[in-house]
């Protein structure tokens, strides 16, 4: 097998450990490792094929990394000023949305290191050894938005969980509970990557706006029995609110009662308890989050014509994403998941 340049830098790169990286001489360090090039942003490229990837960087304090389609992986001021970080991060074609929605990117891992004054001087990607995988199945709220500033709480979660678990994001923007069971490039694709302990977190009903109640119970429980099958760990995630408010409190089209009357995360209850399924009722700690806010503060957390030139009450600004990341990943806590030892 022919093996590129790029995997040969990373594996002698790899090769150094802790104590060279950190004994790099002042000049040599502001040097940029292979593969990386420009100065705000730091853009990296390695030619290595999908799959899980250890990342160890040495950066400045107040460096920012993403990764593919705008997954956060560190913000600014993460590690409390320690310059080396490590991470765990997965490479999947297409990056972004498995249907290809606003772009594919490019084949292998491209790393963006940006912040005011970027400064990077070390840098390591190794094949992760079985991390822990938590598998994304959702809509675009969840998905990788390639598109500032539509950003999903998935894009956002991966920054709060540290090296040793990893975030696989198959979440598509239009997708509804049946849809993602029926087409090939989503759950078809991702069932057989999933090994015994594996998470999959499911969030739908934003596009369940005309399923019956019999049918959203129907596609939740084909999804829990067959992602068991495969050994890995079923998780209900209750959908996130809209921002549609009737004075201080939020409508039922909000709550997502959809066009036939069904109350969808009150059926996703219903299996999670039928089926003894972990839930994540993320429908109600966002609206206590909201009508916390009120109608005016809480424009904040999704697009506004003000600060993102498009008015959007479903999805979220980077902030917004952000908090919902923080209330599921509050929810991972409370049912004990195996994530948990996994956060920052």
């Amino acid at each position: 097998m022919t093996v590129s340049r790029n995997l040969l830098t990373i594996a002698t790169v790899a090769a150094l450990t802790a104590a060279t990286v950190l004994a790099i001489p002042p000049a040599q360090a502001a040097a940029l490792p292979a593969g990386c090039t420009g100065t705000a942003p730091i853009v990296c490229h390695y030619d290595v094929p999908p799959g899980n990837y250890d990342l160890r960087v040495r950066l400045g304090a107040r460096t920012t990394l993403s990764v593919e389609a705008r997954r956060l992986i560190f913000g600014a001021g993460t590690g409390n000023g320690t310059p080396t970080r490590t991470a765990t991060v997965n490479v999947r074609i297409p990056e972004g949305q498995p249907t290809g929605q606003g772009g594919t990117g490019t084949d292998g891992l491209t790393l963006t290191f940006g912040g005011a004054a970027p400064r990077l001087s070390a840098l390591t990607v190794t094949p992760a050894t079985r991390p822990l995988a938590v598998y994304l199945a959702g809509d675009s709220t969840v998905c990788d938005q390639f598109l500032a500033p539509w950003t999903g709480w998935g894009q956002t979660v991966t920054s709060r969980i540290r090296a040793g678990a990893v975030v696989a994001n198959y979440s598509d923007s239009g997708e509804s509970s049946g849809s993602f069971l029926a087409n090939p490039q989503l759950f078809p694709a991702m069932r057989p990557l999933l090994q015994p302990g594996d998470l999959v977190l499911i969030q739908f009903g934003h596009n369940d706006k005309a399923t019956t109640a019999a049918d959203y119970r129907a596609n939740l429980t084909s999804l829990v029995s067959q992602v068991r099958a495969r050994g890995a760990v079923p998780v209900l995630v209750t959908p996130p609110v809209r921002r549609l408010f009737d004075g201080a409190a939020l409508t039922a089209t909000a709550l997502h009662v959809n066009s036939l009357g069904v109350d969808l995360p009150a059926e996703m209850r219903a299996v999670a308890t039928a089926e003894a399924v972990p839930l994540i009722d993320l429908t109600t700690k966002s609206e206590d989050l909201l009508e916390s806010l009120g109608p005016a503060d809480s424009g904040r957390l999704y697009l506004t014509a003000e600060t993102d030139g498009v008015t959007d009450n479903t999805h979220f600004s980077e902030y917004g994403a952000a908090m919902m990341a923080d209330l599921v990943l509050q929810g991972v806590r409370e049912q004990r998941l195996s994530l948990a030892r996994h956060l920052r």
